[in-house]
């Protein structure tokens, strides 16, 4: 399902749109360079529930969260 939405845009913003993409474009333009920042990947979240349910991994997950950047790296590396 597709839904209208209405935004403002700086003229400069809306002139370039018209120019590089195309009238009937601008939409399908915008919707491609917004959706891989504000949808989840099905696939990824999966594995990710899977992983937090599973004791054992989401120990590691946290244990390694946690350690501190000293712990990590070796000190004569730097």
């Amino acid at each position: 399902m597709q839904r209208k939405l209405t935004i403002t845009i700086a003229e400069d913003v809306y002139r370039g749109l018209h120019q590089q993409v195309g009238r009937g474009e601008i939409s399908h333009f915008i919707e491609n360079v917004v959706r891989p920042l504000v949808t989840i990947d099905d696939a990824l979240e999966r594995e990710y529930r899977e992983a937090a349910a599973e004791e054992r991994a989401e120990q590691q997950a946290h244990d390694w969260i946690e350690a501190g950047l000293g712990e990590t790296l070796d000190d004569e590396a730097w």
